[in-house]
């Protein structure tokens, strides 16, 4: 096959896969607390063709021996932008926004029988009931809220009043005038570039983490303790997406246009094969 051929199939499906980052993006533009994924490319390994099995034949010669061709680019990563989205307000007391772009909230998932700590924005908080005179703060999926220690939040039910304090703590009032503390369970996203998107509007770490010989703790941040005064929340307000569209769209055009002029690419190398072939 011509190299032509080569180079330009390899940078189209490339080119496909960040055509579906973008999409993904503009789908949630209207999902509270999603954070965007950008994709960012490199180049392939060159290869080096020497037209001189001798360097010292290469009298008088300026540049570097032989000749390199690219063989097209691939993404090098997609990483999860964190700029902080604009805040909406809302009637609900359930509803709670951080005002800090790289803070999330603690959400215990269960899949196939297997349950995992994974993280949101998404700040539109439910109560569902788990049992006689007691309800659990559940996130718009129904998965359990967790505290500061990785424990599920359950309060007793028929509470008057719930409060969000700025770091992070609810505090339930009940008809009898008896109040619940909970420190909801919060981290501090230090380097974006290892969590990867879970699915529902939700980010974790990667099941190899510990095969990447990288210390968690450097990668995120558990605010107790002290470092609770780090935390950041509004109530009555939820964060928008950081999405922009005029942003995405132009983006797209940008890779549409990129992947065209590599299917043209193809479509020459096609016709010039063509004409070799063709010679008598």
């Amino acid at each position: 096959m011509n190299r032509t051929m080569l180079t330009a199939t390899n940078t189209m499906n490339q080119l496909q896969k960040k055509l579906d980052v973008i999409g993904h993006n503009l789908a949630n533009i209207n999902t509270n607390g999603f954070k965007r994924r950008e994709a960012t490319f490199t180049e392939l390994m060159y290869q080096q063709f020497d037209n001189q099995p001798d360097a010292a034949r290469e009298i008088g010669r300026l540049t570097p021996n032989g000749v390199r061709q690219g063989v097209g680019s691939k993404i090098a990563h997609t990483e999860l932008v964190l700029t902080q989205g604009s805040l909406k307000g809302t009637d609900r007391s359930l509803d709670i926004a951080f005002t800090k772009p790289n803070q999330f909230l603690k959400v215990l998932v269960q899949e196939n029988d297997v349950s995992s700590v994974q993280y949101t924005r998404d700040g539109s908080l439910h109560v569902t009931p788990v049992g006689e005179n007691e309800v659990m703060l559940v996130n718009s999926q129904g998965y359990p809220v967790l505290d500061e220690n990785e424990n599920i939040i359950v309060m007793t039910e028929g509470s008057k009043d719930l409060q969000f304090s700025q770091q992070g703590v609810l505090t339930t009032t009940q008809y009898n005038g008896q109040q619940e503390r909970f420190n909801l369970g919060i981290i501090e996203v230090n380097k974006p570039q290892f969590f990867e998107q879970k699915g529902e509007n939700m980010i974790g770490l990667p099941k190899n983490i510990d095969d990447l010989d990288v210390n968690q703790a450097v990668v995120m941040t558990d605010l107790t303790g002290e470092l609770r005064n780090n935390v950041s929340i509004k109530q009555f307000s939820l964060e928008n997406s950081n999405v922009d569209m005029a942003k995405e769209m132009s983006e797209l055009v940008n890779v549409q246009r990129s992947y065209q002029f590599q299917a043209r690419s193809v479509t020459i190398a096609d016709q010039m094969m063509g004409l070799v072939n063709g010679i008598r």
